[in-house]
């Protein structure tokens, strides 16, 4: 019997354009000066986030016409090809280095992120293994340890970038699946205590780690080197006050904040629009996750209500973390803002999964 299919969800495709459209305003405001002198045209980043936009936009619309169902017959093979991913890009010569962080496959200013198709292959997958699995889940041997193995695995190539960011929305995502397919949470305590456990060893292996958490609860002890991206955001954020400097008023992106465009976009935007457009484009978020977990509620299978769990888990956490960050409630992880900072695979990526959650909305009751 087909299922009945019905519009996509409108609450989410408003949502959607809104944060899309308000971040191309701000990567074009945040980036303007930074592109002018870099490569002697202010409009160089907005015009490839328009590129991307657009192609992230076709890429949404075939995902939200497509059967959602289909992903789950693919969700193996895909895992395994971004596994294959991962390798690669860590091999010298061949993966690219940028920020530090050997993450990139391309030719000069063009590449995709690895890490970033994982988060999606990984729900995926996961949607998929969890599903057929939902009687095991409550038992940690047979339920629990291998959709953690597979999540493990991905995020231990994702640290060898290494990508920390990347890696914690994934984990959080995936655990958010993990937890609504019915694992015990005393399991998942455990595992937490595994992973506290494991971050220990993470910080002692890279003291660069343990910079930022200093930083972090104090950055004037270094405000030059790791307390420097925290200070200068909140050097943006506080002179915003109520309504803002206006936009294009900025002060911070004439070479104080470092990654305006990127990482720390929502820092120009308070400065810019203000207590009212952060606190704006923050309420258009939560009616992108209320959506999401009214459409995974709703869904008329467990794989579509995974999926659906996983895809709004990569948004939520995403925002949480880049949010946290720059109004200094978490250390530094250089993470972007979903939708709204200058990113081509992330951008193009999100749109496609996005696309995929308005198609199970279209099935849902």
């Amino acid at each position: 019997m087909a299922k009945a299919r019905s519009a996509p969800d409108v609450w989410m495709i408003g949502s959607i354009a809104l944060i899309l459209t308000i971040g191309i305003v701000m990567v074009y405001s945040a980036s303007a000066v930074l592109a002018f002198h870099e490569f002697g045209d202010k409009f160089y980043y907005v015009k490839r986030q328009l590129l991307f936009a657009a192609l992230g936009v076709g890429a949404m619309i075939f995902t939200m016409n497509l059967d959602y169902s289909i992903w789950k017959r693919w969700g193996g093979i895909g895992l395994l090809i971004c596994f294959g991913l991962l390798v690669i890009v860590l091999i010298p010569g061949v993966g690219v280095v940028r920020g530090g962080a050997r993450s990139w496959l391309g030719i000069s200013s063009f590449g995709i992120q690895p890490s970033e198709f994982m988060k999606l292959a990984m729900v995926i997958f996961l949607a998929r293994w969890l599903s057929d699995n939902q009687q095991k889940v409550t038992h940690f041997t047979k339920g629990l340890l291998p959709p953690l193995g597979f999540m493990g695995t991905a995020f231990g190539l994702i640290m060898l970038q290494p990508d920390l960011g990347t890696g914690a929305v994934m984990v959080g995502a995936s655990l958010l699946m993990i937890y609504s397919a019915g694992a015990r949470l005393k399991h998942l305590g455990s595992f937490a205590l595994v992973g506290v456990a494991g971050l220990v060893v993470l910080i002692a292996i890279a003291p660069y780690r343990l910079q930022r958490i200093t930083a972090f609860l104090d950055p004037w002890q270094d405000p030059l080197g790791a307390g420097y991206q925290s200070i200068q955001s909140l050097y943006a954020v506080g002179p915003g006050g109520l309504i803002g400097l206006g936009l294009g008023m900025s002060r911070q992106k004439y070479n104080y904040l470092p990654e305006p465009q990127t990482d720390f976009i929502f820092s120009i935007l308070a400065e810019e629009m203000g207590f009212i457009g952060g606190t704006l484009l923050i309420c258009l978020f939560l009616v992108l996750v209320w959506r999401g977990i009214r459409t995974a509620i709703a869904s008329q299978d467990t794989f579509g209500s995974l999926l659906a769990a996983g895809i709004i888990g990569i948004v939520g956490v995403q925002v949480l973390i880049n949010i946290g960050v720059v109004i200094g409630m978490m250390p530094v992880t250089g993470i972007t803002l979903p939708l709204v900072s200058y990113g081509g695979s992330s951008l193009t990526l999100l749109l496609t999964a996005l696309g995929i959650l308005l198609n199970i909305s279209r099935y849902s009751r």
